[in-house]
């Protein structure tokens, strides 16, 4: 452990009264024990020491010091009067750097300057913005969909879609696409293995090989940002947490929609509900009793186990209707069913619950869709850069349907593009408790 000067100078001046209770004792005509003259000389040995290391830490004070460059806190033109004290500023405590917090100053230079990247980087380094943000400012490229964000900005947004995701959070694998396609194998059919006799031939060995393809679709998404939040000059932890939140809570959204429930028709990914297997599409009961709501759960557990998946990281998926359904359950006692819903957990695996799961679906238009997926076995193919483009003038649709005009509202719209796609290694790996009407 490392002493600072102040402990250094505590600790000689204990030493030292240790050796001046010694060298009494010895003024007082008493002879010195062989155990005292040993300890006399450990004691004058680490004073010595000590004494050095004081000597050092010193130096390189002084030397800090005479090294340090001045900052004047005061304006040029204002010159304190003769005699008077240095006037000190109190420190100011280092506020946290919010992630994703270059994207969202990025976005805002390129707003506020109207789309011209020369200009965004100056006003990137006179807002302080911080070089990296002027930079990625200063070398971006168009493309088709607007301005490609360069990858070290792109990431840390990209990352902050896992917790705003659910599909995501429960531990969807993710891989990098690289020109636009990836492909990843599988095992489709097991070896056939079995115990032969001496004079038996071996049973023939056959292993059946599939492949996922994953292929880049075009994710847009809208999100209105106030201007006042573009004009603001400065840096501020908020004004970027507000900015980037808004970007990625409409992109997770979207995402849990496309890799929950898109057919895998115009353009989008295919989701877990078509992926599944017809086998795995289980109708769930009515939910009138305890008995039938577990058995209903049971069976989308059974499915994967009948199936010999990996079940690495299953989790479930569903509607809030259907999650409060099951966390208000009570036994004959009055106790929770399922307890350990208030800890995010269903049978041992958690859940997560998003309004991406439908609760219109049906006849009665009353029906939703509870998931239970090895998400351990699922990937999200994604280009590691994002495209952003904006605009003053155009109309969106809010989360009513009603037609917004940005320009009216005193708005920027910015879209945000990323291109990803989904799927399971293994089919198997996913069943569906279809019909459920529970807490309808």
């Amino acid at each position: 452990m490392t002493l600072n000067l102040n402990e250094l100078r505590r600790e000689r001046a204990n030493i030292n009264q240790q050796v001046q209770a010694l060298a009494a004792i010895e003024a007082g005509g008493v002879a010195l024990t062989a155990e005292q003259h040993t300890e006399f000389a450990n004691l004058s040995t680490k004073f010595g020491e000590i004494a050095a290391q004081i000597e050092r830490a010193e130096a390189a004070e002084r030397m800090a010091a005479a090294a340090a460059v001045p900052v004047d806190p005061t304006p040029a033109a204002v010159t304190a009067p003769a005699g008077s004290p240095a006037a000190s500023v109190p420190a100011q405590p280092k506020m946290p750097e919010v992630k994703g917090a270059k994207m969202a100053r990025m976005v805002r230079a390129l707003a506020a300057a109207g789309g011209d990247a020369k200009l965004a980087s100056q006003l990137a380094i006179d807002r302080g913005f911080g070089e990296e943000v002027a930079m990625s400012l200063n070398t971006l490229s168009s493309s088709a969909g607007g301005i490609l964000v360069p990858a070290n900005l792109s990431s840390e947004v990209i990352e902050l879609l896992r917790p705003k995701s659910v599909v995501r959070n429960l531990g969807a694998r993710t891989l990098p696409i690289s020109n636009g396609n990836i492909t990843i194998p599988r095992l489709k059919g097991g070896a056939v293995v079995g115990y032969i006799g001496a004079d038996s031939d071996m049973p023939a060995t056959e292993q059946q090989f599939d492949d996922l393809q994953l292929t880049a679709k075009k994710l847009a998404a809208l999100v209105p940002i106030a201007n006042d939040l573009i004009k603001y000059a400065g840096v501020n932890p908020n004004v970027d947490q507000l900015v980037v939140s808004d970007l990625t809570s409409a992109i997770g959204a979207r995402e849990d929609k496309a890799f929950i429930r898109d057919d895998g028709t115009a353009n989008t990914p295919k989701g877990l509900r078509f992926w599944a297997l017809g086998g795995n599409l289980i109708p769930a009961s009515d939910g009138s009793t305890l008995q039938k709501v577990d058995t209903d759960l049971n069976k989308a557990i059974l499915a994967l186990e009948s199936a010999d998946a990996n079940m690495t990281q299953p989790g479930w998926i569903m509607a809030p209707r259907v999650f409060r359904f099951l966390t208000s359950l009570r036994d004959g006692n009055g106790n929770k069913v399922y307890p350990e819903l208030d800890n995010g957990m269903l049978k041992g695996y958690p859940v997560g619950k998003t309004t991406q799961v439908p609760v219109n679906l049906g006849a009665g238009t009353n029906e939703s869709e509870i998931y239970f997926a090895d998400f351990g076995d699922v990937f999200i193919g994604e280009e590691e850069t994002l495209e952003i483009d904006y605009s003053k003038e155009a109309t969106y649709k809010d989360s009513e349907g009603n037609v917004v005009s940005a320009f009216q509202r005193d708005q920027t719209l910015i879209r945000v593009i990323a291109k990803n796609d989904f799927g399971p290694r293994h089919v198997e790996s996913i069943a569906v408790l279809t019909a459920v009407t529970w807490g309808a």
